[in-house]
This record gives C-alpha cells, sequence and structure tokens, in this order.
C-alpha cells in the first residue's frame, strides 16, 4: 500500500504586481508529495522553486488555489494560525543557517522549543536528542563562530528536527558549503529521511545534491515539470 499524500497543492496560482504590471511566477500549479518522500525541486533562478516552498511552509498565500498539509487547509490559515502552525509542523534548513551568534549550539537548537508548551527537562532531552543526531553531542557549549559552515548547518538542522516536524523544508542547505562538507550534510539529511521518515523538500541549483532525492521536479515557466532519475533526460509533464 502506498505512503498517503502529506502535501496537495491544487491549481495554484501566485502574482506579484509591480506598479500596473502584474508578475505571475506559479501558473495553474499541481503537487503532490507523500508521505517520507525526499522530493529536489530545481530550476533557474527566479522559476519560484523559493515561492513555492514559502506556500508550501505557510510563509506565503497562494493568489488561488489550495495548499494542503495533511488534513489542514493552510492556505487559508490567519496569519496567528500558521505562526502557530509552522512551530510544530514545518522544520526550516537554511542556506545560510540563520544561528543567532550570541547563543550556543544547545541555545540556537532550543529556540523553536520555547513556543512549545514543554518542561525544561522535556526541552532539554529533545534537544540533546537532536544533536546527537547530526553528530554534535560535543559541541553544545560551542556558538557559531567557533565552528565550520558544515557544522553550523548541522546544528541547523538539529534546530529543524527538534519539534519532530510534518516536514523539513531545504531551501539551497549546501550553497554556502565546499563539495566534503556539502555531501556531509546531504548524507545526513539522507539518513534522516530513512531512520526517522521524515518528508524533505529540498530546492537546488545543484543536480548532485538533487540526486539524493527521490524525485525530483523542475520549475519551468510556473509549471513542474518531472525528470525521471533514469539517465534518460525524458520529461513528462505533470497533470
Amino acid at each position: 500500500m502506498s505512503a498517503p499524500a502529506i502535501v496537495r497543492v491544487r491549481d495554484v496560482h501566485k502574482y506579484f504586481t509591480r506598479g500596473s504590471e502584474r508578475i505571475d511566477v506559479l501558473q495553474d500549479l499541481n503537487l503532490e508529495v507523500m508521505e517520507g518522500e525526499f522530493l529536489g525541486l530545481m530550476g533557474p533562478s527566479g522559476s519560484g522553486k523559493t515561492t513555492l516552498l514559502n506556500l508550501i511552509a505557510g510563509l506565503d498565500q497562494p493568489s488561488e488555489g489550495e495548499v494542503w498539509i495533511g488534513d489542514r487547509l493552510v492556505s487559508r490559515m490567519s496569519e496567528g494560525e500558521l505562526a502557530q502552525w509552522r512551530t510544530r509542523n514545518i522544520g526550516f534548513i537554511f542556506q545560510f543557517y540563520h544561528l543567532l551568534p550570541v547563543l550556543t549550539a544547545y541555545e540556537n537548537v532550543e529556540l523553536p522549543l520555547l513556543l512549545l508548551p514543554l518542561t525544561a527537562a522535556e526541552r532539554k532531552r529533545q534537544v540533546l536528542t537532536a544533536l546527537d543526531l547530526v553528530g554534535l553531542s560535543a559541541r553544545l557549549s560551542h556558538r557559531p563562530g567557533q565552528l565550520s559552515g558544515g557544522q553550523q548547518q548541522r546544528v541547523g538542522i538539529a534546530r529543524a528536527v527538534v519539534t519532530d516536524p510534518t516536514l523539513i523544508v531545504a531551501d539551497e542547505p549546501t550553497g554556502d558549503l565546499d563539495a566534503r562538507s556539502a555531501e556531509e550534510i546531504l548524507a545526513l539529511l539522507d539518513e534522516l529521511q530513512r531512520s526517522l521518515k521524515k518528508t524533505i523538500l529540498l530546492v537546488t541549483h545543484d543536480p548532485r545534491a538533487a540526486g539524493h532525492a527521490h524525485r525530483v521536479l523542475h520549475l519551468e515557466k510556473g509549471q513542474l515539470v518531472e525528470t525521471a532519475r533514469a539517465a534518460d533526460e525524458t520529461r513528462i509533464k505533470l497533470g
């Protein structure tokens, strides 16, 4: 029996206005992501990859259409509902880490938990588990400036998973790393998907990074095109 769809994007259109000009970014877009799937999103700059990621993560709302995560229609939530929902359901991994430089690794990972009704003991258990998962148990007292880029991104990943979110969304998570560190981070994402059955949405320009995904979609002129994992370049329109 196949896994259920955890993400359902239905007839989504997203446009912006600049003066009297309307700029269409996403057009009549449909997408389903299965629970536990590792999905890669590629496309040229300005193609709408990050816009789509933000719609799924509840950071933005479509101009038209619906975005469902599980049984929740997130595209119709209020700002207050979205903020609460994101804390529990979305783990964010950023290209430039977005760690607070004055906080230790432990404190940076703990931040999302401060928004949840947990005791100090419960927060500590979850933070230590997350840091152990990314191999940084020995660095929990270090501040970002004392860590390498790869280690900082591991802290970012620990922060993303510490709330046990429904989705992990990663926007160019290896874009600021050297090749070796990037491969280590991608291997860690692979392990999160395998061991924790996490659903991961990865935006990347790097074909090597996209190669870790189960499925790769390309955004072209506001539409999604699927690239087969085989060596051929056959593309199938999603409909």
